[in-house]
């Protein structure tokens, strides 16, 4: 008799868990598909050549200063603008206001030099070196313009767009699910700005540096002989090899 309870408890255990495994499974299947996204660890091709490291220091510092002789002097003579725009110098200063004072060209170059990339093919064969590595690197399963990169470890996912909010994950260098882009802080006189993301853990808020779309801006260098130059800066969509 005691037997027989046994073994109806053993099938009753079996039965509960085999339901649970099926539930855990329907519950997978249904998740949001920010919880199945890949990650897109940080790559540079270039870190330990030397010539590099020592062009990309001197323009970092040419970009901090504004100086405009020392940047087009970095400049190849014919600078790819666009895939649809006309190549060379005269065109890259027009394109990117460079008589202007608040020109995003400072910036947004800045940003690109600060994260690595890949050595890549031109589309007359020379090698380049072409950054940052989100679009080199960027899976072509997911839409660019519905996606991004984190490219920090460990950034904090908010629940509001508040650094003072509840975090409620972390990523490092995962590929996310945008909901919007450039929200202002809640916080009355803060200038950060924030992204609206879809992860495992729920929706939340990412600080606007910690992440970046892989159809922003994009740059290309060649160094033969030692001697760097820009041969290209475009639209991360813009394939300007």
């Amino acid at each position: 008799m005691r037997h027989a309870r046994r073994e109806s408890s053993r099938r009753c255990a079996r039965a509960a868990l085999a339901a649970g495994l099926i539930a855990l499974g329907v519950a997978l299947a249904a998740a949001p598909a920010a919880a199945q996204l890949a990650k897109l660890p940080p790559a540079d091709d270039a870190a330990a050549d030397r010539s590099w490291a020592k062009f990309k220091t001197g323009l970092l510092a040419a970009l901090e200063k504004r100086d405009k002789r020392a940047l087009i002097a970095a400049l190849d003579r014919n600078v790819r603008n666009g895939a649809r725009v006309k190549p060379g110098i005269d065109e890259f200063r027009r394109q990117w206001d460079l008589d202007a004072q608040d020109s995003a060209l400072w910036q947004v170059l800045t940003k690109i030099l600060f994260l690595g990339g890949r050595n890549v093919k031109a589309a007359n064969g020379a090698k380049e070196f072409c950054a940052p590595y989100v679009a080199t690197d960027w899976p072509e399963q997911f839409d660019p313009f519905e996606h991004g990169a984190i490219i920090a470890r460990e950034a904090l996912v908010k629940a509001r767009p508040s650094a003072a909010s509840a975090t409620i994950a972390t990523l490092s260098y995962d590929i996310v699910e945008i909901g919007e882009w450039d929200i202002e802080d809640e916080t009355k006189g803060s200038t950060q700005t924030w992204v609206h993301v879809d992860t495992r853990a729920g929706e939340g808020y990412v600080p606007a540096e910690q992440i970046r779309s892989p159809v922003e801006h994009r740059a290309c260098f060649a160094g033969g002989g030692g001697r760097w130059r820009i041969t290209a800066l475009s639209a991360g969509d813009d394939k300007t090899k």
